[in-house]
C-alpha cells in the first residue's frame, strides 16, 4: 500500500492512520517507510530475471504506460561489465526518451549503466536470488535515475541446480565423439544404405540413387533382403556379409523396429557413425520416445555416431557426397549448414544451387537423439572446409550446451542462424513485471548478442549473410562507400544503410573528390553515393572504384549498375536485326564490360582486403546475364538488390566489430 504526495507532517500522520487502518490481522506486524517523493516524465524498468534454459539475465525497458505500449526491452546474460551495460542501453528502440526529454536532461548512461551492473551483480553473487524488479525506475528532470519500487523474489535451496530438460540428456552427456567419428560421417571410405528398394519412390532408392549419380569417391554398397540389384549395385542380404573395413558410414532407411539389430551389426563391421532417416521414433509418441533413448544409448555403448532419427540426410561436397532422401546438391564451396528441418537445409542448398555460393557440409539434425545442433556446431568450428555455418534453429533443448557451442563456434568462424517460433504466445501481455516480460525470443536474441552469432529473421537474408562471409574479406571498419550509376539505386541502397544503423555513409574526402571529378562530367554527384551520372565509359568505372578502394578512409564499397548494358544486348541478341547493323559487334561489347567489370570488382576486393559487394536486381530477373554470371564465375554473390547487399555488409561489420578486428 502507498501514499503519494505526502506534503507535511500532519500529511504524513493522516496517511499512517489511513495505511494502518487498512491492515487485517492476518497481515501480522507491519511497519511504515517513508520516502523522498520522486518524479520525473520519464520511467523505466529494469531487473534480473531467471531462464530456465540459458540461465539468468539482466533485463532494461522502458517503464510505466511505455512498458505496455513500446514493449521495448533488452536481455543480456549475466555477468555483466561496465562496457556490456552501456551496450545494452543502446539496444533499446525509444533511445529518443534517453536524450533530452521536454526540457529535462538526457538519461545519466553512466548511472543506469552502474544500476545494471549492481543488478547482475546481486545475482551473481547469491545463486538464491530468482529475480530483481525494479519498477520504476524513475528518470529524474536532471537526467538521474532513482528506483522508488523493487521486488526480489528468492528461490528455495532445492531449485538452485540447473536442471537440463533434453530428453536424452543423459546419453548427450556421456557422448564424446572424436573426429575419427566425425571424418566417418563426412569423408567416409565407404557407405552403405541399408534396406535399398528397387521402388523409385522410396528412400532407400533415392538415397541410393543420390550418392551414385553425384559421383561420391569411396566405395557404394547396399543391403537388401532379396539380394536385388538396385540401380547397378548388387545389394547384400545384410551388413553382416559385407567386406571387413570397407564401410564407415551406414545411411539406414529400415523401419524403426529393426534399427537396434542394424546398429550392433554396424558396430561388428567396424562401422563408425549411423545416419537413420527412419521415423516413428519422438515424433510420434511417448513409447516412440523410449525407443529413440533405448537406441541412443545403444550406439553410445557401440561407440558409434548416430545422426537422426528421422532426418533427410547429409552433403559432404569435398568427397561429392549426397547420402540424403531429397534433392538438391548443390556446388562445392564452404559454407556449413545444419537444420532441426530438413527442408531448410534444401532451401539453403537451392540457393547454392541459384547463387553459385557452395556448400561444404549439410546436415538434417532429424530428432537429434545423439548429435544435435550444438555438437555440429562444434565439428563446424575445426572443419577445415567450413569457412561460415548456417543454422537453422526450432527449438532449444539444452540452452547452456547451445550457448557454449555457439560462443566456440563463433570466436574463430562466423554463425548464421534462423531461429523459428519467434513470435512466443502470451510475448506481447500487458504486465511491466520483469519476467513476464522476458519473451522466450527476447532471450534468444540476447544469447545471440552475447555470443556473436549473427542472427536474422528469414532465409533469404540469411543466405545473402552467409555467402558474404564466404566470399568477401571483413570490413575494418564501418566507412562504406556506394558507386552507381543510377542515382535512384544508390538513394534506396544508402536509406537501407541508415536504417540498419551500423556502417556510416562517409563524406568523401577532398582529395577523392578531387580524383573522382578528373574522370567525370561536372554534374556528376560531389558526394557519397557516387552517381556517375551517365558519365562512365568502359573504363571510367574501373578507374574509380580503385580510386575509392586505394582509399585509407573506405573500408567497404557496394557497386550498382552491372549488367545494364548485357540487359539491352540481350535485346539486340534477340531482335530481328541481330547480328546485321555491327549489333554483333556491339553486343559482344557491352556482355564483355559487364563482364570486366565482376572480374575487376572480385581482384581488386582481393588486392585490397576490402569487401566490395556486386549488385543488381538481375541476379533474379536474368540470371543469365553477363555480368550476373561473371560474378558468379568469380566467386562472389551477385545480389538482388543494393538494399540487400547493405544489410548483408551490415551482418558481416557487426561480426567483426564483435571478434574485434573492425573498428
Amino acid at each position: 500500500m502507498v501514499k503519494l504526495n505526502v506534503r507535511s507532517s500532519t500529511e504524513v500522520r493522516d496517511a499512517s492512520t489511513t495505511l494502518l487502518g487498512q491492515l487485517k490481522p492476518e497481515d501480522g506486524q507491519a511497519s511504515l517507510l517513508v520516502a523522498k517523493m520522486e518524479s520525473g516524465r520519464r520511467e523505466l524498468i529494469a531487473g534480473v530475471v531467471r531462464d530456465k534454459q540459458f540461465g539468468s539475465f539482466v533485463m532494461l525497458g522502458m517503464g510505466g504506460v511505455f512498458a505496455e505500449v513500446l514493449n521495448d526491452t533488452s536481455f543480456a546474460p549475466t555477468p555483466l561489465d561496465s562496457q556490456s551495460a552501456l551496450s545494452l542501453i543502446d539496444q533499446l528502440k525509444s533511445q529518443k526518451v534517453l536524450g533530452e526529454f521536454r526540457g529535462e536532461q538526457p538519461v545519466d548512461r553512466g548511472q543506469l549503466a552502474e544500476v545494471l551492473v549492481s543488478l547482475s551483480r546481486a545475482q551473481v553473487e547469491n545463486e538464491l536470488v530468482n529475480s530483481i524488479d525494479l519498477n520504476p525506475l524513475i528518470v529524474r528532470p536532471n537526467g538521474s535515475v532513482v528506483a522508488v519500487d523493487a521486488l526480489v523474489e528468492m528461490r528455495s535451496t532445492e531449485s538452485t541446480e540447473p536442471i537440463s530438460t533434453h530428453k536424452n540428456s543423459s546419453s548427450k552427456s556421456a557422448t564424446r565423439h572424436s573426429s575419427r567419428h566425425y571424418e566417418a560421417l563426412f569423408a567416409p571410405r565407404g557407405v552403405v544404405v541399408v534396406g535399398a528398394s528397387t521402388h523409385p519412390g522410396k528412400f532407400g532408392f533415392v538415397s541410393l540413387h543420390n550418392i551414385l549419380v553425384n559421383g561420391y569417391l569411396g566405395r557404394v554398397f547396399a543391403t537388401h533382403l532379396e539380394r536385388a540389384t538396385v540401380l547397378d549395385i548388387d545389394c547384400f542380404d545384410a551388413i553382416d556379409s559385407l567386406p571387413d573395413d570397407s564401410v564407415d558410414l551406414a545411411f539406414i532407411c529400415t523401419p524403426a523396429s529393426t534399427n537396434a539389430d542394424i546398429l550392433r551389426a554396424c558396430a561388428k563391421k567396424g562401422i563408425k557413425a549411423a545416419y537413420i532417416t527412419s521415423a516413428g521414433y519422438a515424433d510420434l509418441d511417448a513409447n516412440g520416445l523410449r525407443a529413440q533413448i533405448e537406441l541412443s544409448n545403444l550406439a553410445n555403448e557401440l561407440e558409434i555416431l548416430l545422426v537422426g532419427p528421422n532426418g533427410q540426410g547429409l552433403i559432404s561436397t569435398p568427397h561429392k557426397l549426397c547420402a540424403q532422401i531429397v534433392g538438391p546438391y548443390p556446388p562445392q564451396g564452404s559454407i556449413s549448414l545444419v537444420s532441426q528441418s530438413g527442408n531448410f537445409v534444401s532451401s539453403f542448398m537451392n540457393y547454392a544451387r541459384q547463387t553459385g555460393v557452395g556448400v561444404a557440409r549439410a546436415v538434417s539434425a532429424g530428432n537429434a537423439a545423439m548429435v544435435g545442433v550444438p555438437e555440429f556446431f562444434d565439428y563446424f568450428s575445426q572443419d577445415d572446409s567450413t569457412k561460415v555455418a548456417l543454422a537453422y534453429i526450432e527449438g532449444v533443448v539444452d540452452g547452456r550446451l547451445l550457448a557454449d557451442s555457439m560462443r566456440n563456434l563463433c570466436t574463430v568462424k562466423p554463425l548464421v542462424v534462423v531461429k523459428g517460433g519467434s513470435t512466443a504466445g502470451g510475448a506481447r501481455a500487458a504486465s511491466s513485471h520483469t519476467g513476464a516480460l522476458a519473451s522466450d525470443d527476447k532471450i534468444f536474441d540476447a544469447v545471440c548478442r552475447s555470443t556473436g552469432v549473427t542472427r536474422v529473421s528469414d532465409v533469404e537474408r540469411a543466405f545473402d549473410v552467409a555467402a558474404t562471409f564466404a566470399t568477401q574479406p571483413l570490413p575494418k571498419g564501418k566507412n562504406t562507400i556506394v558507386l552507381t550509376t543510377i542515382g535512384g539505386w544508390g538513394v534506396v541502397t544508402s536509406d537501407a544503410i541508415h536504417e540498419e544503423g551500423a556502417l556510416s555513409l562517409i563524406e568523401l574526402p577532398d582529395r577523392l573528390e578531387s580524383e573522382i571529378s578528373k574522370l567525370l562530367p561536372q554534374r556528376w554527384s560531389k558526394n557519397n553515393p557516387i552517381d556517375c551520372a551517365g558519365g562512365e565509359t568502359r573504363e571510367t568505372v574501373v578507374d574509380i572504384m580503385r580510386l575509392v578502394a586505394s582509399d585509407e578512409s573506405v573500408d567497404a564499397i557496394i557497386f550498382l549498375g552491372i549488367g545494364i548494358q548485357s540487359n539491352q544486348a540481350r535485346m539486340m541478341r534477340e531482335g530481328r536485326y541481330f547480328p546485321d547493323f555491327e549489333l554483333e559487334r556491339i553486343v559482344n561489347y557491352h556482355e564483355r564490360q559487364d563482364a570486366m567489370y565482376a572480374k575487376f570488382a572480385a581482384e581488386l576486393s582481393v588486392e585490397t582486403k576490402k569487401p566490395i559487394l556486386v549488385a543488381t536486381e538481375l541476379a533474379v530477373a536474368d540470371p543469365n546475364n553477363a555480368g550476373v554470371v561473371a560474378v558468379q564465375k568469380s566467386g562472389r554473390l551477385c545480389y538482388a538488390s543494393g538494399q540487400r547487399a547493405a544489410r548483408a555488409l551490415t551482418s558481416v561489420y557487426l561480426y567483426a566489430k564483435w571478434r574485434g578486428l573492425a573498428e
